[in-house]
């Protein structure tokens, strides 16, 4: 009841998103004050609506299975890369839902001491992940755009697999958006695409795919997610690459 009653508190400062919202364990929440429900992008609508706001699409897309596909099996480790940055016991914000098991396994990695919240934009996907969730009392998941978030400070922010489909201006208000949202001390936990080694067997197709399906990914490839960052010199930078540079952790730790 304590990690209930702790994680809907907290549910309660998210004051700009949409209507009361359901716990991942059915229980209602009020969010106030009510606003109406989020809209969605323009480039969210008109770019990825095939990948996550068509419920068939849906359907067949949210399984590890395809998460490992796209990822070219690195999806593990990237999500054990991201996660040997959250201590249990933290309160975690990701800022949008994400495909397969990663938010379960998230929760079950905070533990119960701990706290998850999730914010999409989309409501099939809140609901989709709050399904994912009914079993972990410490998860909230929330119906709004996280651009307007207004809570709380967080010990983490898990941004996964986000940003590079985001055009970059959003990606320098979400970038912005994050580091304030977290504690002093406190980590956001950038885990997306990055510019490949020019020998990489598969920078070829992942160029392809990203200039068909992905138009906004390249953001990725030209600048560094530092320089999104109005102030980064407020934060200390850590940066690893993994699979031969064609995917990236950054790891920005508030200092001040």
């Amino acid at each position: 009841m304590d990690d209930f009653l702790r994680s809907a508190e907290q549910a309660e400062s998210f004051q700009s998103l949409a209507a009361p919202g359901i716990t991942a364990t059915g229980k209602p929440v009020t969010l106030a004050p009510v606003a109406i429900t989020p809209e969605i992008p323009a480039y969210l609508q008109e770019t990825y609506y095939w990948a996550y706001i068509n419920p068939r699409n849906v359907k067949y897309l949210d399984n590890d299975f395809v998460v490992r596909t796209i990822l070219w099996q690195q999806h593990r480790k990237l999500q054990r890369s991201a996660f040997v940055e959250i201590v249990p016991g933290q309160t975690v914000l990701q800022p949008a839902c994400v495909y397969g098991s990663f938010s379960a396994c998230l929760a079950e990695h905070i533990g119960r001491e701990g706290s998850l919240d999730v914010v999409d934009v989309a409501e099939i996907q809140v609901i989709n992940t709050r399904r994912k969730l009914k079993a972990f009392p410490q998860a909230t998941v929330h119906h709004g755009n996280a651009l307007h978030l207004n809570s709380k400070p967080f010990d983490r922010v898990c941004c996964y697999f986000l940003l590079h489909e985001l055009p970059d201006a959003y990606k320098r208000e979400a970038v912005d958006l994050f580091l304030n949202k977290i504690v002093p001390g406190g980590k956001v936990v950038f885990v997306d695409y990055h510019k490949p080694r020019w020998w990489h067997p598969l920078k070829l197709i992942t160029s392809l795919v990203f200039d068909t399906l992905e138009p906004f990914a390249k953001g990725l490839w030209r600048n560094e997610i530092k320089d999104f960052a109005s102030n980064p010199e407020q934060f200390s930078w850590r940066k690893e690459t993994l699979f031969a540079g064609l995917f990236q952790k950054v790891v920005a730790t508030r200092i001040c």
